[in-house]
């Protein structure tokens, strides 16, 4: 993701047009089963519940079969977004350079992937064969049915990078071919070096290794692989399918089950019009005030947040309602650009937000207790935000009528059985009733039935794109987790957990110096890394260090999530930015001057937040 940089790809004889065609069928053969398993998974987790709170007969296969059919999705979704570019990468420093640069870089961006899948893909056969002895609990099949997944969906991705590469330049390719072999053969021939500096060696691999291939646009979950790969092959015996192994354990958490689930979930609320009814409620309510569209911008990030899980649906579900109306009332387009991201980093600790099921996940925190401790966090940067909007607003109160009260009768009567699905979900997890994973299932049955039955829009010729980006977006996701977790597994056994607990610990200030070191790292983390790599990197090695100093990990969770998202929101480098420029269909130029207050309004709010540890954990009981 990000705001990309897009080139066209040059022609080499007539090799090119057949290298198209074949990616493209390629493509076509491995979005038709992402796109089915999607729906199998969706499927098998609604039966299950269904069988167990209607019928009280669990099915006690289905969460075994749904883990089969799940760690499939995520790879073969992870190729889907790599076909699609979906996988999350920075290109803000490369767009800035000339025509000539931009091409070397995305074949860069496209080799890279290539050499990390050609270096694994043997690995993870190996890995996936060694499974045949193990035999799945309650279906009595060989785990090999399940970890192949891991090669398969590495071999279908070389093929993609191969065929992509065949479009290319002969200059191009022979450029990166050329950097790539320079770059081994200094790892080559620097290994007893590097064995000879001890962890210092981290910073090579972890800090200039993987900033360089972020920066050059290369997908931040192959500069994790690469890093990881490179740091292993250079400095330990370790076998790379131990690699294969800890990424399998990284995409496999039956939490992360709720992933693809919520990012359907979210599509199938803006398109059956739940997201607009909502929107037209709060604007019949506070349309008339000053601001008052603003403030139904903020309250409808606040709503929507609670139902799609993923901040680029949100602000997709409600900018295109909102925006246009805005603009005519005499608001400045940088202003509502700057509201709209800032919305998106205030939502981020909103329920059942992806970042949230993830760093659940990875932490190995309840789940419930974070979905009722990210609403009070969320709502204090929902009033500053508010309050500046207002003073901020070109909107005036002269000449807008109040709606009258039919008018909000109305569109209340309309906006409710959106307005419940909201209630539904975070009742559902919070009270115990159903997990993550299951409330998903239960919230995409309501929205199908809502869009077919209440508000009869449910558009059958979009069902097929939509699965495709469910699976597209959570393969980017999930394979991003799973290198983040091998690489956390050999910074791990490296000691540099240790170090860095020391590190932490010894900063002046105790536990509030701890906070603050870590809302400047995670404001850095989020802005250069995305919010969920920053998360699964970093999360299992500090979230022991915050509980060792007295820091409540709800409330750790809190400040490192809002802290992520000032970052991924914040520009230049923040790909959150960009999303919100591209959805408001503005340039990013428009809003960089103005976007800085209300970064610190949230930079304000993290801070109370912060320091005052009720609102995260007031609530839990």
């Amino acid at each position: 993701m990000g705001d990309g940089v897009l080139l066209k790809a040059q022609d080499v004889g007539g090799s090119a047009p057949l290298a198209e065609r074949a990616e493209h069928w390629l493509g076509h053969a491995i979005e038709v089963p992402a796109a089915a398993l999607v729906v199998g998974e969706v499927a098998v987790l609604l039966a299950g519940v269904v069988m167990r709170f209607v019928f009280n007969h669990p099915i006690p296969w289905a969460d075994e079969l749904a883990s089969i059919l799940f760690l499939w999705l995520a790879n073969l979704g992870a190729a889907v977004a790599l076909r699609r570019g979906a996988h999350m990468r920075t290109t803000a420093l490369v767009s800035r350079w000339s025509p000539r640069a931009q091409a070397w870089a995305e074949a860069l961006a496209t080799a890279a992937p290539c050499l990390l899948l050609v270096i694994l893909v043997g690995p993870m056969a190996d890995y996936a064969s060694e499974e045949w002895v193990v035999q799945t609990p309650a279906l009595g099949w060989p785990n090999t049915l399940r970890a192949a997944a891991v090669p398969v969906g590495a071999a279908c991705m070389i093929a993609l990078c191969l065929l992509r590469l065949a479009r290319l330049g002969v200059a191009d390719l022979v450029g990166v071919a050329l950097s790539i072999a320079a770059l081994a053969g200094v790892l080559y021939f620097g290994m007893d070096w590097l064995q000879g500096i001890g962890n210092w060696n981290l910073f090579i691999f972890f800090a200039l290794l993987l900033g360089a291939g972020v920066l050059l646009g290369v997908p931040i979950a192959f500069c994790f692989g690469l890093a990881t790969v490179a740091f292993l092959l250079c400095t330990s015996s370790t076998p790379l399918a131990v690699v294969s192994g800890r990424m399998d354990e990284g995409m496999s958490s039956l939490i992360l089950l709720a992933v693809p689930l919520f990012i359907l979930l979210g599509h199938l609320v803006e398109m059956t019009g739940m997201a607009k009814a909502m929107v037209d409620f709060l604007a019949s309510l506070l349309g008339h005030v000053r601001g008052g569209l603003n403030y139904v911008l903020l309250g409808a990030m606040l709503l929507v947040s609670g139902i799609s899980g993923a901040k680029t649906a949100d602000m997709a579900a409600v900018a295109p309602v909102l925006l246009p109306e805005m603009k005519r009332r005499g608001n400045d387009e940088g202003e509502l650009i700057s509201l709209l991201a800032a919305s998106g980093a205030m939502a981020e600790t909103i329920p059942p937000s992806l970042v949230l099921i993830t760093i659940g996940s990875v932490a190995g925190i309840s789940i419930g207790a974070l979905f009722t401790g990210g609403i009070l966090p969320g709502v204090v940067l929902a009033l500053l935000l508010a309050l500046l909007a207002r003073l901020r607003s070109a909107e005036v109160a002269h000449g807008l009528k109040r709606a009258p009260l039919a008018v909000v009768g109305r569109t209340l009567l309309i906006a409710l059985p959106a307005l419940l699905l909201p209630v539904l979900i975070r009742t559902a997890v919070v009270e115990g009733v159903a997990t993550a994973t299951e409330v998903s299932t239960i919230g995409i049955a309501y929205a199908v039935v809502a869009g077919l039955f209440i508000y009869r829009r449910f558009d059958w010729r979009r069902l097929y794109p939509m699965l495709v980006d469910t699976a597209a977006l959570s393969g980017a996701i999930l394979f991003i987790i799973g290198t983040a977790t091998g690489m956390s597994w050999a910074l791990t056994q490296s000691g540099f957990s240790h170090s860095l607990a020391h590190l932490m610990t010894s900063v002046p200030g105790g536990k509030h110096g701890f906070l603050l070191v870590s809302i400047a790292a995670f404001v850095v983390l989020g802005s250069v890394l995305e919010g969920i790599p920053a998360m699964v990197l970093f999360a299992p090695l500090l979230f022991p260090v915050a509980k060792a100093i007295g820091v409540h990990e709800v409330h750790y969770a809190m400040v490192v999530i809002l802290a992520m998202g000032v970052g991924l929101f914040a520009p230049p480098f923040g790909l959150g930015y960009y999303a919100a420029c591209s959805i408001g269909r503005a340039h990013p130029d428009v809003a960089l001057r103005r976007i800085w207050p209300y970064l610190g309004a949230l930079l304000a709010g993290l801070l109370i937040v912060a320091f005052v540890p009720w609102f995260s954990t007031g609530l839990l009981g």
